[in-house]
């Protein structure tokens, strides 16, 4: 009787092991690919399978997206500027078979490819190009890996280049640069506007002289807005070219007058015989 329960234990024992060694799990993010005698016979989707113990071999494969960074590379640009770049690059398996038989290991390959082509096409554009246009860099080497890795059951979805370094030199002169471009603006800004005042001076001028009074009248505008800072100043507008006109004319007839010459005795005994001959 012992006997007989000892070997039942042993059949259970050796059932147990057997269901062990039979049962896999495919998650659900997973797809499972089932080797017979080292071929490949088919995939597995997710959920319990069973196989045949020491014959089968079941490969699980993510089919998530990978989130890879690509380290910094040191670049020369088509202008020889030295910039070191680093990226990022997302990825996927879509083929499950594929990302098995055709090649060993996916993550490494991928990295390895991701850090040749970003060097590749970083490297024919311009420094200029590399700051401004990283959409389209971005775009060329999502091209590319996605060609390279289509054979090996992976699509690359994004690329993004994470920072570019530049030597303190080169910063140095963009910001000189910069600072010369903003110079610049300012200064044609500030040309422009002078100009609009210019011109709407000389339009405010063609007014005053067709209307003289509203010279006056901006005259006792500019009094009254002296007369707010409550100064002692006190100022007495006047058309300038006229006063300059009427001062010219008062200094001429100064001087013509100091050069008459002054009237002898018998010319004034003259006129006072008159004025009292006119008295009588």
């Amino acid at each position: 009787m012992s006997t007989l329960i000892t070997v039942l234990v042993l059949v259970v024992v050796v059932l147990l092991i057997g269901m062990a060694l039979a049962l896999r799990i495919v998650k659900q993010y997973e797809q499972g690919v089932l080797f017979r005698l080292g071929r490949v016979i088919g995939t597995r989707e997710p959920g319990l399978r069973m196989i045949i113990p020491f014959i089968d071999i079941l490969r699980r494969i993510s089919l998530r997206i990978v989130t890879m960074p690509i380290q910094s590379q040191g670049i020369i640009t088509r202008d020889n500027v030295s910039v070191d770049v680093s990226a990022v690059a997302y990825f996927r398996v879509v083929d499950a078979v594929k990302s098995v038989v055709a090649i060993e290991s996916v993550d490494a390959a991928i990295d390895q490819i991701a850090q040749t082509t970003l060097r590749k096409v970083v490297g024919q554009h311009t420094l200029d190009e590399t700051l401004s246009e990283t959409d389209r860099i971005n775009l060329d080497i999502r091209e590319i890996l996605d060609r390279t890795t289509a054979d090996w059951g992976v699509e690359v979805t994004l690329v993004e280049l994470k920072d570019i370094q530049l030597p303190e030199s080169m910063k140095r002169a963009m910001a000189r640069q910069a600072e010369a471009e903003r110079e610049k603006r300012a200064k044609i800004i500030n040309a422009e506007g002078e100009s609009l005042a210019a011109a709407a001076l000389g339009d405010a001028s063609d007014i005053m002289m067709a209307h003289p009074l509203a010279l006056q009248l901006r005259n006792l505008q500019t009094l009254v807005e002296i007369g707010t800072d409550k100064n002692s100043t006190v100022v007495f507008p006047a058309p300038l070219m006229s006063t300059i006109t009427e001062l010219g004319t008062f200094l001429a007839r100064e001087a013509s007058a100091s050069k008459m010459p002054a009237p002898d005795a018998a010319t004034v005994a003259r006129a006072g015989v008159a004025r009292e001959s006119e008295r009588d």
